[in-house]
């Protein structure tokens, strides 16, 4: 917060008011529907609506900053695990493929909900208290907190006339569970990760003459299992994902149910076989892990599912970029309405300056600052956040100086006092650190 004051020139003014305004007065939702609103003008009536959801953390030092607890350290090495004190935020991007190949996309937040965990009772609670606290933590989850953030977005399409469009969303591992899937809106597809030990049934047969009607058939084969079987074969598809576009092999098996998502979801299952790349064009053949995904859509097309998920990614993307360039969490507060606000506000304007980056598609490359010799910029290449940062100062400190330095020797701004300075120049270029 005081970054964003100085950086406008009123550092020198009373600073409590801009404070009491994320505290009160700005409805964040408002803002995110200008954003989401916006992303729906900009699709084309045939690309596909994808939104990404993921959770992350924000770390804090203050023990008594409202929200904040252990948490499980997602960077730590695989063999420890570590933990972290912070703030954990729900976020949902929604994919804006690019304007000319449809290939490249974008992730524009469009949702950052604060999901604390609750404290717990104390021991002389009564059963009452017990039976609510319950209840509260059920809800605090942070998978049934991903099916209502789904289910509010859902909601929010159909008021923006979206009512008739498919709603396409990628999740990872940790939300591809029963407490999503079967509370699944309506004309809502969900593509997710899956273990490789996951138990799958295909469809039954036949049907008994009396009794209960069988919804599960035969078990069928785990997503590792089909992986190494050579009586299905793979596919080739072309999908975009880091800067071009690849040839993946995968192999798709429909018509499968899953205990976890119940009956009213018939999936798809791919299995993805992990790529191959190169250190250096000297270095030995490498491997990544292979990706196991399911889809509660069984008849959408393996192209569109796969490019679907490959786009997922950029919410990574918002997450390095909210917490590294524009400071998500690193606000001094402690007021509970504020502790949530502000990295939601500061959010919304990355959203803002993202959704301006692409509608001046045309001129984003010519109007962008030159880059070092040893940082060569490509044609097809994204414009980062931190280029669309420096563009904007320049536009600033370009209105702001003045060309005429034929009194610059003048001492008229010696008599001044520091508190009457307006001109964010000065301050802007000292705060400048990236």
């Amino acid at each position: 917060m005081t970054g964003m004051l100085t950086s406008c020139g009123k550092q020198f003014k009373d600073w409590s008011s801009t404070y009491r305004v994320l505290k009160k007065g700005v409805d964040i939702e408002k803002l995110f529907e200008v954003s989401q609103k916006a992303v729906l003008e900009d699709l084309k009536s045939d690309q596909m609506i994808v939104a990404h959801l993921d959770d992350t953390i924000f770390k804090k030092t203050g023990n008594k900053v409202y929200g904040t607890a252990w948490r499980r350290d997602p960077l730590g090495p695989p063999f420890h695990t570590n933990f972290i004190w912070g703030q954990r935020f729900l976020q949902i991007s929604m994919a804006l493929p690019d304007q000319e190949n449809n290939c490249q996309s974008k992730a524009i937040p469009i949702d950052l909900h604060h999901c604390p965990t609750l404290k717990k009772l104390p021991k002389d609670a009564d059963t009452a208290q017990q039976k609510t606290f319950k209840e509260e933590q059920r809800i605090a989850k942070l998978s049934k907190q991903g099916s209502l953030r789904i289910e509010a977005l859902r909601n929010k399409l159909d008021l923006q006339g979206a009512k008739h469009r498919e709603l396409v969303i990628s999740v990872d591992g940790s939300y591809t569970n029963e407490t999503v899937l079967k509370s699944l809106a309506d004309r809502v597809t969900l593509i997710g990760r899956i273990r490789k030990d996951a138990k799958f049934y295909t469809l039954p047969d036949e049907q008994p003459a009396k009794g209960r009607k069988k919804v599960y058939g035969d078990r069928f084969l785990t997503p590792d299992q089909t992986r190494k079987s050579d009586d299905i074969p793979w596919q080739a598809v072309n999908a975009w994902s880091a800067g071009k576009t690849h040839e993946f092999n995968v192999k798709v098996i429909k018509n499968l149910r899953w205990r976890a998502a119940g009956k009213n979801h018939t999936l798809q299952l791919v299995v993805i076989r992990p790529l191959a790349y190169r250190l250096t064009k000297n270095s030995k053949l490498l491997y990544r892990q292979p990706a196991y995904l399911i889809c509660t859509d069984n008849k959408m097309t393996v192209e569109k599912l796969l490019q679907a998920y490959l786009w997922r990614w950029e919410i990574e993307v918002n997450f390095r970029d909210e917490k590294t360039i524009l400071g998500c969490g690193e606000a001094q507060v402690r007021n509970p309405e504020s502790v949530k606000n502000i990295p939601a506000f500061i959010t919304a304007l990355y959203a803002f300056m993202l959704l301006a980056t692409h509608r001046n598609h045309k001129k984003r490359h010519k109007a962008i600052l030159p880059r070092p010799k040893w940082y060569p910029a490509k044609p097809e290449q994204r414009v980062t956040t931190s280029e669309i940062i420096n563009l904007f100062r320049v536009h600033i400190w370009g209105n702001l100086v003045n060309s005429d330095f034929s009194g610059f020797m003048k001492n008229e701004h010696l008599n001044r006092n520091l508190k009457n300075e307006t001109d964010p120049l000065t301050a802007a270029i000292l705060y400048y650190r990236k």
